[in-house]
């Protein structure tokens, strides 16, 4: 769950990382406001959209005064903002961030990760400023790096290492109480991505977090209910809401080859058992060991509802928890709700398999039964393509 510029920052404010002074605005006249509440300094408005490269779309505007900054919201706000994040179908701008202006100074880049490969927490750090990802991406020496521990162990030896890497010089003993506490914050709060860019060293010798970028991890929420109500509805894909209610993850695609999987990793493979057979997979589904057979029903009723949709690919592993009968059952209900007859494809095994064929033959539809996988996709992909019945 990706949070907004304000919300993240509001968040690191919690940990003792210091942000500029702001307040979120959906007006022009909240705009003026705020500016005359600031004494009249100088502000800059920041358009709250989730992507990056604001400022190159025009996104972030500088006013001096307050007429000046509701002027400049009223060009923002409810204008669709495109940048090379977004799309070209941009993202629509419903509140600005009115932040007061901060003194120039040295801008660094900082942020904490999960590193893919090993599983720890991994800071970057180093000149910040724009494009600063794609030019790191182009040279990995642009930014130091230090891998700490998933525990909150400090490993203080290698964070003041790390610090005096980034290049802060005489600074660098203020920049590591930051590195802790981002630390903190990325463990209590079970993110995925922590990152400033710029962290700015003022004049005066401090530290200020002018943009921050935090994502959650989704499936952690649970631990965090404030947080999740963090999320902004109206900008979540309905029908992936209306999976994540049924206890189902799920993710529409642009192919035409239904798929009802059980696991997130049966499903991703799946999903390339597919591609390599050269078909299109319309959706990603994982139906999580906690959904009933209603629920699961609820979800397939969401690839029925496609008309894209040519074939059912139903690749199934039963468990100790979730049967396969269970998942076959579900199957039924949303073949009886919808009234959509389409052929299926199954490769269906594990726990009550036998009981879950037997409910398959009830159903006197057009079905292809497979033991094997690759043979399944296969099969998915020729029916897709008008080739085998």
């Amino acid at each position: 769950m990706e949070l907004y510029e304000f919300q993240a920052k509001q968040l690191l404010a919690q940990y003792g990382v210091a942000t500029p002074e702001g307040r979120v605005a959906v007006t022009p006249e909240e705009v003026e406001r705020a500016v005359k509440d600031f004494g009249g300094r100088t502000v800059f408005l920041k358009a709250q959209i989730h992507a990056g490269d604001r400022a190159k779309a025009g996104g972030v505007r500088p006013a001096g005064s307050p007429a000046a900054a509701k002027l400049a919201a009223s060009e923002l706000l409810g204008r669709k903002l495109v940048t090379k994040q977004t799309g070209p179908e941009g993202h629509l701008v419903k509140r600005l961030l009115v932040e007061a202006a901060v003194e120039g100074g040295q801008e660094f880049y900082l942020a904490a990760m999960v590193e893919p490969f090993s599983g720890s927490i991994m800071f970057l750090g180093g000149a910040g400023g724009i494009d600063i990802e794609e030019r790191a991406a182009k040279d990995s020496s642009l930014l130091e790096r230090v891998h700490l521990g998933i525990s909150g162990e400090k490993k203080t030896g290698d964070i003041a290492a790390f610090c005096e890497r980034m290049g802060p010089k005489d600074h660098s003993a203020k920049l590591k109480p930051i590195v802790d506490r981002i630390h903190k914050a990325f463990i209590e709060l079970d993110a995925t991505l922590i990152e400033i860019n710029p962290l700015v060293l003022t004049k005066s010798g401090d530290f200020i977090a002018l943009d921050a970028k935090i994502i959650l991890d989704d499936n952690a929420l649970f631990r965090h209910p404030d947080l999740a109500e963090l999320r902004e509805m109206d900008e979540i894909d309905e029908i992936e809401l209306k999976a994540q209610r049924s206890q189902i993850n799920f993710v529409r695609l642009d192919g035409d080859i239904g798929v009802v999987v059980n696991g997130a990793g049966l499903g991703l493979a799946t999903l390339d058992l597919l591609h390599a057979a050269g078909g299109k997979p319309a959706n990603f589904m994982d139906i999580r060991t906690t959904a009933k057979s209603l629920d699961i029903a609820n979800g397939i009723g969401l690839v029925l509802d496609n008309p894209k949709v040519k074939v059912l690919f139903v690749n199934v592993f039963g468990g100790g928890m979730q049967p396969c009968d269970t998942i076959i059952e579900g199957l039924g209900i949303a073949l009886r709700r919808k009234g959509r007859v389409l052929p299926m494809v199954l490769r269906v095994t594990g726990n009550n398999e036998d009981i879950a064929k037997v409910r398959l033959e009830s159903f006197g539809l057009p079905k292809i039964h497979s033991t094997d996988m690759w043979q399944a996709a296969q099969r998915a992909v020729a029916v897709a393509q008008g080739k085998a019945q």
